[in-house]
């Protein structure tokens, strides 16, 4: 069997493997018998009945495939089990069921969710976040709206991940995972990677006008509505937490298929070659390795997650200068 041949069937594999299909006892049985029949195909004579066998196979995985739907009724892994609700009135914006989870370590925490409202005549700023746990190609990127009278809201495009599976890399490259928006305080979503984790993270300040904040905010909070009647597929190439912002931020598609995209530890030097980060001083900031070294969420030691938890990461952070994008 080819190259071609190999990785084909390799796919297919591995759209079975990490399927959501139950029991596992099918789906494994599925996977081996998938790979049974396209390998051991190519002794089948005459050789049109191999190739006859192996497009009948391929086809009818392929109407499996588009068709297998995602679904939000699955038994998820806590920290997804409750998912937001948005919606707009006026200049006004509800979330339901903003996380706020206290954790005392990686795997034991207090679930907790509230409500808010958000004014968005009062929204100022929005950050951006990016999160390393292993080297500096990958990162786990975010952003978090900031709002005059003190309120933040993060918003996270994540994978929902069932309570059944561990966390695979491989598995968000097929239909393994729905995708979720984490809509949380920063306590929650920023703080376990700060104090928890013990992530290196950043945060830098998107230099963008007050109308495409506005616009930005509400197409996530637009997304998060829509997601409860239509969930869909997340995807590690084609719709992730990177992916996911560009889209929304109304990025070009040149950037939309940067190589940083992928190697998402280098999203923030791609949106500071866009000009989207500050303004800040270029005198002491000639360059992004001096932002992206100021830019680093420092925790004193003995700090705890309290309610000024948000200025408190930000209080050491380079300040933007120069006049404010119009």
């Amino acid at each position: 069997m080819r190259m071609a041949g190999l990785a084909g069937v390799a796919l297919g594999a591995g759209g079975l493997y990490y399927s959501t299909l139950m029991p596992d006892a099918l789906r494994l049985g599925l996977t081996g018998g998938f790979v049974v029949v396209m390998v051991g195909a190519r002794w089948l004579r005459p050789v049109w009945l191999a190739r006859a066998g192996r497009v009948a196979v391929l086809g009818v995985y392929a109407a499996w495939y588009v068709t297998d739907p995602p679904r939000n009724d699955r038994d998820w892994a806590e920290e997804y089990a409750i998912p937001a609700d948005a919606w707009r009135d006026g200049d006004v914006v509800h979330v339901r069921h903003v996380r706020n989870f206290r954790y005392r370590s990686e795997s034991d925490y207090i679930p907790a969710w509230y409500d808010a409202t958000y004014d968005l005549k009062q929204l100022e700023r929005v950050d951006l976040v990016t999160s390393y746990w292993a080297g500096d190609a990958i990162a786990h990127v975010f952003l978090s709206f900031g709002f005059a009278d003190g309120k933040h809201l993060a918003i996270s495009i994540e994978t929902r991940r069932q309570a059944r599976f561990p966390y695979s890399t491989l598995a968000g490259f097929f239909h393994h995972y729905e995708l979720f928006f984490v809509t949380a305080d920063e306590r929650d979503l920023i703080g376990v990677r700060t104090d928890t984790r013990r992530e290196r993270v950043y945060l830098y300040r998107l230099n963008i006008t007050p109308a495409v904040r506005e616009r930005l905010f509400l197409s996530y909070v637009g997304a998060i509505h829509d997601i409860i009647a239509h969930p869909v597929w997340y995807n590690t190439l084609t719709d992730n937490c990177t992916t996911g912002i560009l889209a929304r931020a109304g990025a070009r598609l040149r950037y939309r298929l940067d190589w940083r995209v992928i190697l998402s530890g280098h999203t923030a030097a791609m949106a500071y070659d866009m000009d989207l980060l500050g303004p800040y001083d270029p005198a002491r900031y000639p360059d992004f390795n001096a932002l992206h070294a100021a830019s680093r969420i420092i925790r004193p030691p003995g700090a705890v997650i309290d309610p000024d938890y948000s200025n408190e990461i930000r209080a050491t952070l380079p300040p933007p200068e120069g006049p404010p994008a119009r």
